[in-house]
Order: structure tokens, then C-alpha cells, then sequence
């Protein structure tokens, strides 16, 4: 467990950080002026954090346990069966429900403005779904590697939303056409061989 000033220090510099993307690119932040803005000593922000990719990581690892928290509660709550579609679904729900949560930060991990924000963030998600797939793999025979599956069923969820907002298509009838698409694919059972 760590320290209360421990906790406070780092939650200060994690709220700096994601303050300073609406004014720079990740990758022109430098230490000296987030130390600066978060007023603590680079000493401070060293005995934490080897560098701001390491803060980065770590906000990145926080979502993460929010979004594993949140998706295990709708696994509890509508999918004790553990049905491989609709546990899909929840990944989705989840991932979704913690990027328009925290929007504040997820908006700038566009990859033309924050290549290295939207290559954490992908990879992350990927890894999440990748993760999930070899697990489906163990009850149902894939007729494709849960790699490409996970590349897959990613590329096309982003492509999907970002095709979306760019036709101004509100998010919750965004959400609800991703999961109907989602469960059609999956439905459709092409994904596996029978």
C-alpha cells in the first residue's frame, strides 16, 4: 500500500500531465516544465517515474483496472454463463464506457496528434482482446489465430467509431450499432470452425 503523500504526489502529476495535452503533443512535454506546472522537484518526479513514458504507462494502467473492474461486474451481472459472444460485448461495453469516462484523456491519444498515446492505447486494447480470444480458443476451434482475430475485431471496432463521430453520429447509437455489428460477426460464428 503505498504512502497517502506517495498517492497524492503521483495522482497530481498523472492530472498535470493529462492538463498539458490540450496545449502540446505528449511528445514536446519535457519534466522540467511538468515539474514546473505539478510544483514538485524533478527529484520528486524521479523517485516515482523514470520518465514521462513511465507516468504515461502507469495512467495507462490505471484504465486498465477500471476497465477489468467494470467488465467483471458485467460479467456477474448478465453473463454468468460466460457466453463467448456476449462476453465479447462486455469488453466492448467496458472499453467504451472508460474512454467516454475519461474522455479528458482518451481524446488525445489520437495517432496524428500523440503517436505514442495512441500506440499504448491500442496495444492495450489489442492485448485485452488478443487475451480473450486465446481463452475462446481453449472451448472452440478458430479458424484464425487470436492475434488476427483480435486485429480484426479492433481495427474494425476504431475504424467503425472514428468513421462515426466523423459523421457526427451520436455516441450511444454509435455503442449500441458497434455492439449489434459486433454480435453479428461473432453470431455468425466465421470466426470459428465447425
Amino acid at each position: 500500500m503505498e504512502d497517502r503523500r506517495i498517492t497524492k504526489t503521483k495522482r497530481n502529476l498523472k492530472g498535470t500531465l493529462i492538463s498539458m495535452l490540450p496545449e502540446q503533443p505528449f511528445e514536446q512535454i519535457s519534466i522540467t516544465e511538468l515539474c514546473a506546472r505539478a510544483e514538485i522537484s524533478r527529484i520528486t518526479f524521479y523517485s516515482h517515474y523514470s520518465d514521462k513514458y513511465a507516468l504515461v504507462d502507469e495512467i495507462f494502467q490505471d484504465m486498465v483496472a477500471l476497465g477489468t473492474e467494470d467488465y467483471e461486474k458485467m460479467q456477474q451481472e448478465n453473463n454468468p454463463g460466460r457466453d463467448e459472444v456476449i462476453s465479447y460485448c462486455n469488453i466492448l461495453d467496458a472499453i467504451m464506457e472508460l474512454y467516454y469516462s475519461h474522455y479528458d484523456f482518451f481524446r488525445y491519444t489520437a495517432p496524428e496528434h500523440n503517436p505514442y498515446l495512441a500506440f499504448a492505447f491500442y496495444s492495450i486494447v489489442l492485448e485485452t482482446v488478443e487475451d480473450h480470444t486465446k481463452r475462446m480458443k481453449n472451448r472452440s476451434r478458430l479458424r484464425f489465430s487470436p492475434k488476427q482475430i483480435a486485429g480484426f475485431l479492433c481495427y474494425g471496432i476504431i475504424g467503425f467509431f472514428n468513421e462515426g463521430h466523423a459523421e457526427k453520429i451520436p455516441v450511444d447509437r454509435l455503442r449500441r450499432e458497434a455492439k449489434e455489428l459486433l454480435m453479428g460477426v461473432l453470431r455468425s460464428r466465421v470466426l470459428i470452425q465447425l
